[in-house]
């Protein structure tokens, strides 16, 4: 039943209004071969802006070469900019806001892609069977710059907003998790000492960003690995951002690509299929292990929106859900308790035009059945496999 906050009403994002309170969450196109925008990026992101969405978000910007997981993404450069600000100019033209994800993939970064050491708060075997080197206080200082660098390109390529990524065990995050980040230095220890380089980073988004941009976060609530972050003091975190003044909106998320990435996705584990993607040498024993990695949690809709009403009612910012999101109904349920936007990935990937339909009353619920198959597809080409293959991938 229609609630009392209107879902397709515009909405203000801090400094920017958006026409509805639906954004397309960031999740990995697999779309950059050369670390720069492509047609077929342009392509993606018109479809879901054109399909109803209020705001579209880009994922995964690099900040730097070393910050890309794989090689594949965009690295926020000038070699970028010209690419950028036509993928902007495309969602704009479809009447949705443009923005943008960022961050540094720490040790989720293969070297065998990147060509370069991954990072991380402490010196760690990655699942890439590789060492991480821990970071430096030069290290620290350059990828804070790196970030504010980035956030400049995506301002003069006209973006309207900045996600940055303090998730899924990424640098920001691994510095978040006490079982990742063991440093005895500043950096290091209790939560607020966790909490200086993340939040080092956003003050400098912000500051970079200047007051047209809206500038948001992506935080884990829970890393769903013994030893990682929790709810308690990721709301400790999510508290001190807020005091700083420098976010307009926090995207609450969970999960370890390092080590438990169904935690974020919920829903069937798609063991053979990522195996499919491996090298012969590894594909046999990912068969036999992969649901050590893989693991199985039932789907729920809106599987995050327990743990995230502890953060809605602590904050004063703009809170965002993410998890799970199928069904219009939720998605009044989710504004009326006091959400302010809600965020939708694997089904606006298999019906890119689900808003509009929904806006129109000609659907009330996606048709994704969150199998994951998709996940095994983020390299080539990310899409639903329940369909036909994208040209791109053809």
């Amino acid at each position: 039943m229609p609630g009392v906050v209107d879902p397709f009403a515009p909405a203000k994002l801090g400094p920017i209004t958006i026409r509805n309170r639906m954004i397309k969450a960031a999740t990995f196109e697999g779309r950059t071969p050369r670390r720069v925008v492509t047609d077929e990026l342009v392509a993606f992101h018109r479809a879901v802006a054109a399909g109803g969405v209020g705001m579209s978000t880009v994922a995964y910007c690099a900040v730097s070469p070393d910050g890309g997981t794989d090689g594949h993404q965009i690295v926020l450069g000038d070699e970028a900019l010209p690419g950028l600000r036509r993928l902007a100019e495309a969602i704009h033209t479809e009447g949705a806001a443009a923005s943008a994800q960022i961050g540094h993939a720490g040790p989720v970064a293969n070297p065998a892609g990147t060509k370069r050491p991954a990072l991380s708060p402490s010196r760690m075997l990655t699942p890439w069977m590789r060492m991480t080197r821990a970071v430096t206080d030069d290290d620290i200082a350059r990828v804070t710059t790196d970030y504010a660098n980035g956030a400049r390109v995506l301002v003069a390529a006209g973006f309207d907003a900045i996600e940055v990524h303090l998730g899924h065990n990424y640098l920001l995050s691994a510095f978040l998790s006490p079982k990742l980040n063991r440093r005895r230095d500043r950096w290091g220890g209790d939560v607020e000492s966790r909490a200086r380089f993340p939040r080092q980073v956003v003050r400098a988004v912000r500051e970079a960003a200047g007051g047209g941009v809206a500038v948001t976060v992506k935080l884990n609530m829970s890393d769903g690995v013994r030893g990682g972050l929790e709810p308690a003091e990721s709301l400790a975190v999510a508290t001190m951002l807020e005091q700083d003044g420098s976010i307009d909106a926090i995207e609450l998320t969970g999960g370890s690509s390092l080590s438990n990435p169904m935690y974020l996705f919920r829903g069937d584990a798609p063991v053979t299929e990522f195996a499919a993607t491996l090298p012969p040498m590894i594909r046999v024993g990912f068969k036999l292990f992969g649901r050590r990695f893989l693991k199985t949690y039932p789907f729920e809709e809106a599987y995050f929106r327990d743990d995230a009403r502890r953060f809605l009612r602590a904050l004063k910012t703009p809170v965002i859900l993410l998890g799970g999101i199928n069904r219009l109904d939720t998605i009044h349920s989710a504004l009326d308790e006091g959400f302010s936007f809600v965020a939708m990935a694997r089904a606006l990937l298999r019906e890119p035009d689900l808003i509009r339909r929904m806006q129109a009353g000609t659907a009330s619920e996606a048709t994704c059945i969150h199998c994951n198959r998709c996940m095994p597809t983020i390299y080539r080409g990310t899409h639903c496999p329940l369909d036909a293959e994208p040209a791109a991938a053809r």
